[in-house]
């Protein structure tokens, strides 16, 4: 265990975190960042971002996050590539666990480990997401005008992903593997109405078409008039495989927030595992020093800029309760004016 006393350990190294780490560390508190298994977050599986304040030729999201550690570090953050996997928070100053075996102690803490979007487990979709396979429409929708894309899921994350397409796409097709939609019944309503969204009923991807270079040429699918086709595939009953033409696949599954270390601590997650913050424009949680940024905490925006937005609002929020800190125990050690 390290005896040092951290004034700020920042949980997570996407955008989120580089800044908050880079307010923290020019606010002179030398923050330490705790990177995770997977430094930089989702935003390295994106080949470009044209929707980031200041870069009018796009930038690709691993400069981006790259460039944001650099920063961080020239005002004098310190990164670690570990990962946290417990934390004790039931008193100040907080214990947390890494994943060597050893542990920290902090006064101040910024969670922003983000939220990892569900893949599909299809053939080839490792080496093909950032390549025409995507997670975000509102990040790489544009790159498909005038194209046909696919949007597996049928939530409403699917619905709104299908609809914010049909800006830019020839033909939208969503991919559902069952014939009723878990979405709500207005989105699918909506969905259902646009003349430029299709629907592949009892349907799933089982593989992706395509390389690097070229990018997404193709889906190969499954089919069965019963639903779920990979699960009937693979119990040995006949399905219809079917290549399908398109240039751009979404998955619109849902994400899985970051916040296993979490579950046994006094932090309040919704019941779906997001981090709930105080209520009014704060990064605070329900437990005084501990902040939450980014997609851990936000899963409605779930954007590179909110993000960092959020991030750096969590590092003043901690700043402010810091300093309120030290201000009282500054009082409670002054001496008594004489009478």
């Amino acid at each position: 265990m390290s005896e040092e006393i951290h004034d700020v350990v920042i949980v997570g190294s996407g955008v989120a975190g580089h800044s908050a780490a880079i307010y923290a560390a020019r606010a002179d508190f030398e923050p330490v960042v705790y990177t995770g298994e997977d430094p930089g977050g989702q935003l390295t599986l994106t080949t470009d971002v044209e929707n980031f304040l200041g870069f009018p030729d796009g930038v690709s999201g691993t400069e981006l996050v790259q460039n944001g550690r650099k920063q961080a570090e020239s005002f004098g953050a310190r990164y670690e590539h570990r990962t946290i996997v417990d934390a004790d928070l039931s008193e100040r100053p907080f214990t947390l666990e890494l994943n060597n075996g050893d542990t920290v102690t902090t006064r101040g803490l910024i969670i922003a480990t983000g939220a990892s979007a569900r893949w599909v487990g299809a053939e080839n979709e490792d080496a093909m997401m950032g390549y025409g396979l995507s997670t975000c429409a509102t990040c790489d929708g544009a790159f498909h005008r005038g194209n046909d894309v696919l949007v597996v899921g049928g939530g409403d994350s699917a619905m709104e992903e299908a609809l914010f397409l049909t800006k830019f796409a020839e033909t939208v097709y969503i991919v559902h593997r069952r014939e009723e939609l878990r979405a709500s019944e207005i989105m699918a309503r909506r969905a259902e109405e646009n003349e430029d969204i299709e629907f592949l009923w009892n349907t799933e991807l089982v593989a992706i078409e395509g390389s690097r270079d070229e990018g997404v040429q193709g889906a190969k699918l499954v089919r069965h008039p019963e639903g779920h086709p990979t699960e009937r595939m693979e119990n040995g009953e006949g399905v219809e495989e079917i290549d399908f033409d398109c240039s751009g696949i979404f998955y619109a599954i849902g994400h899985t927030p970051n916040t296993e270390f979490l579950e046994d601590t006094p932090i309040a997650l919704d019941e779906d595992g997001y981090i709930e913050t105080e209520s009014g424009m704060t990064t605070e949680t329900g437990i005084e020093g501990v902040f939450a940024a980014g997609d851990v905490m936000d899963r409605d925006y779930q954007q590179a800029i909110t993000a960092a937005g959020t991030g750096s609002m969590a590092a003043l929020d901690l700043e402010e309760w810091l300093d309120a800190q030290e201000e009282s125990a500054t009082a409670e050690t002054a001496p008594a004016a004489a009478d």
